[in-house]
């Protein structure tokens, strides 16, 4: 769900439509609430229900921060592997200059093919959260191919073949890497703890009584507001791939990859 939601929608509206849901659904609550129950605008439970507000407030705040940290870190990481195996993709094009005419057309053929097939169709796969490791399986392997039948000539052929085998070793290595981070996701359990933990601190929120009925709506509604938009961070940071904060495919189109395009 909130991938097609991520695919479809913008962060704005998403935005409005989480935190000014959540802000008119806890307003409402809390006006229906009072009305129900003319005593809380006493506040005479006030004691109990602050300190219960303080301590599940303190909690649910712990959880959200580590839940949202992990997941700007999870972003930034996978971030980096792109960048890296794009980088490394750019490095054997580079090295490919000093090898013969033949082979380097053989490499520069292969390089594209596996580059254009990461951007036009294994990405659309990671935003749809389905990567497949085949979509890209025989167009790195004919880059090994490729400079598998090549036998270096000279010592300096020899070095810049030895550079390019790395980083294609690289490349492998950070392209499953970036297949693991597509299909990541929160955990089912810490999804409950963060959605789970609204529906239990908003209402708890009704409960504090103000006699003036403005002030405690203005309460309401910003402790709904902060949550709202502490959620919709959890939905847009959860899918690295998903959205218009994902990680994009633009390292692969610069550099030395820029001529494949």
């Amino acid at each position: 769900m909130s991938l097609w939601l991520l695919n479809h929608f913008s962060t704005f509206t998403l935005a409005v439509v989480t935190v000014g849901g959540t802000v008119l659904l806890a307003v409402a609550g809390s006006v229906v609430m009072r009305r129900r129950y003319p005593s809380l605008s006493g506040g005479e439970h006030n004691d109990m229900v602050g300190v219960t507000l303080g301590m599940f407030g303190a909690i649910y705040g712990i959880i959200l921060a580590f839940v949202i940290v992990t997941l700007w870190t999870q972003l930034e990481n996978t971030q980096t592997i792109v960048a890296a195996e794009a980088t490394d993709a750019a490095l054997i094009a580079r090295d490919a200059a000093a090898f013969p005419p033949p082979v380097r057309a053989g490499v520069d053929a292969a390089l594209s093919d596996y580059v254009h097939s990461v951007v036009e169709d294994q990405w659309p796969r990671m935003r749809a959260g389905e990567p497949s490791y085949g979509a890209t399986a025989n167009k790195l392997q004919s880059v090994y191919d490729v400079l598998q039948a090549y036998e270096p000539k000279t010592a300096r052929e020899e070095v810049f073949y030895e550079e390019a085998v790395g980083h294609l070793d690289d490349v492998a290595s950070q392209r499953r890497a970036r297949l693991t981070m597509a299909e990541q996701q929160l955990p089912p359990l810490l999804q409950v703890l963060a959605f789970g933990g609204a529906l239990v601190l908003i209402p708890l929120t009704f409960l504090y009584g103000m006699r003036k009925l403005r002030i405690q709506l203005l309460f309401v509604a910003s402790v709904a507001a902060l949550i709202g938009f502490s959620l919709l961070l959890v939905v847009v940071l959860d899918r690295p791939f998903a959205g218009e904060l994902s990680v994009t495919p633009a390292p692969y189109k610069e550099g030395a990859l820029a001529r494949y395009w």
